[in-house]
């Protein structure tokens, strides 16, 4: 197959390969989190946090009180595995039985406050079994920091993370995005479906991880395989070899790829429609910073030639692109990049620079549908008055403005 072929299947697996059809539905959130395994967190909220973000691009104009109600139903629960995520209710078991073999960096870490600092650890979580969930903003701090960057945490805070970390603690729901933590048997006892422990052994889990990370992400080299579960170690032709033989994984060329393609048999169908050039990409979308369909930088450059880095990290005079910047998927294409700021106040939707690919030329399509994706996304975060500072090239500047006036 080819590569357009390749990224089509992708986009489908993702749900971004055409724009939704129906208005959402509260079901919608959960099924779009189950279909791609794994939605990650981020805090950082210049336009809307990260996870709301990731859902806007594949369902559309939909209420972001959705995703907190079905934390608050436990029909997703939060945990560890790409980074901090939602997982649905249903794939939580596993990612539970995985964190206590795995080793993440943030275990390590929990596991290390746990014998540091025993005294404030057992206060935090005896508080909890005795009177009921807590935010941290529920103790006071009494030792003079900020609180600005987690080495400044209250120890609380800290005690809280490491307990949620090690599985004692899970969070029942978020207030304002403030996780409200309880223990783990009165969350679970809420689930929906209900929780069902397992217990496999650690190769059936990585096993397991690994058929989930390439249905999730519709067709996948080997060496992108780990880092969508933060699997250790690297997934490895040969470790796939046994699964393809076995029919439960598909291995295809990809036409320019030094190495076989790997797809789930779940997309079967899908596979033969991007063969034969039926998989039409026609959707065009701001994506997320941490969207799965970028997040990995080798991927997102061998699939859609999109050499993409998250700058809010990166010094402000390191920066190429600017602090929060949204790539532009459309019709099957990483086109350009765009760095938002959403004043909700003021109703603005602030585009401090917009940027095309070399040589995306600003087509009359790509501007018409560039606009209305710009258009949906402003509304949806409430700010629907839009504010273009910088363009490159230039002319997209004027013919982007005059199709916002043109539309009212």
């Amino acid at each position: 197959m080819s590569l357009a072929q390749a990224r089509a299947l992708q986009l489908h697996a993702q749900g971004l390969l055409q724009a939704p059809r129906r208005r959402a539905r509260r079901d919608d959130v959960v099924a779009a989190i189950e279909r791609m395994r794994l939605l990650q967190i981020d805090s950082i909220h210049v336009v809307a946090r990260s996870p709301y973000l990731v859902l806007q691009s594949r369902l559309g104009d939909y209420p972001m009180d959705w995703l907190d109600e079905a934390l608050t139903a436990g029909r997703i629960a939060e945990c560890w595995a790409h980074e901090a995520c939602f997982v649905g209710a249903r794939d939580f078991a596993a990612h539970r039985a995985w964190r206590e073999r795995a080793g993440h960096w943030a275990h390590r870490h929990a596991e290390r406050m746990r014998i540091e600092q025993r005294e404030v650890m057992a206060d935090v979580l005896g508080h909890i079994r005795e009177h009921g969930p807590v935010r941290a903003a529920d103790f006071s701090r009494t030792d003079g920091g900020s609180g600005a960057g987690w080495w400044e945490w209250k120890p609380e805070k800290r005690a809280l993370e490491a307990w949620f970390t090690l599985g004692e603690l899970m969070v029942l729901r978020r207030e304002r995005f403030q996780r409200v933590y309880d223990v783990a048997e009165r969350v679970l006892a809420g689930f929906d479906p209900p929780f069902v422990p397992c217990a496999p052994d650690a190769a059936r889990l990585r096993r397991r991880f690994i058929l989930d990370s390439v249905q999730a992400l519709g067709i996948a080299q080997a060496r992108w395989i780990a880092d969508y579960h933060r699997l250790k170690p690297a997934v490895s032709a040969r470790e796939l070899a046994p699964l393809v033989a076995a029919g439960e994984l598909l291995e295809v060329t990809v036409t320019g790829w030094p190495a076989p393609g790997y797809v789930h048999p779940a997309h079967t169908d899908a596979l033969a429609k991007a063969r034969a050039g039926r998989l039409r990409a026609t959707h065009t979308a701001l994506l997320s910073p941490f969207d799965p369909l970028v997040w990995d930088r080798a991927r997102a450059l061998a699939m859609f030639g999109f050499d993409y880095r998250i700058e809010c990290y990166v010094p402000a005079a390191k920066r190429r692109y600017g602090y929060y910047v949204l790539p532009i998927l459309h019709r099957g294409a990483l086109v350009g990049r765009l760095d938002a700021k959403a004043y909700r106040a003021e109703g603005v939707f602030e585009i401090k620079a917009l940027y095309l690919e070399d040589g995306v030329a600003p087509a009359p399509r790509l501007v018409r549908e560039l606009a209305a994706a710009v258009t949906r996304c402003a509304r949806w975060h409430g700010t629907p008055q839009i504010r273009l500072v910088h363009c490159l090239p230039a002319a997209l500047a004027p013919a982007l403005r005059a199709t916002w006036q043109e539309a009212g």
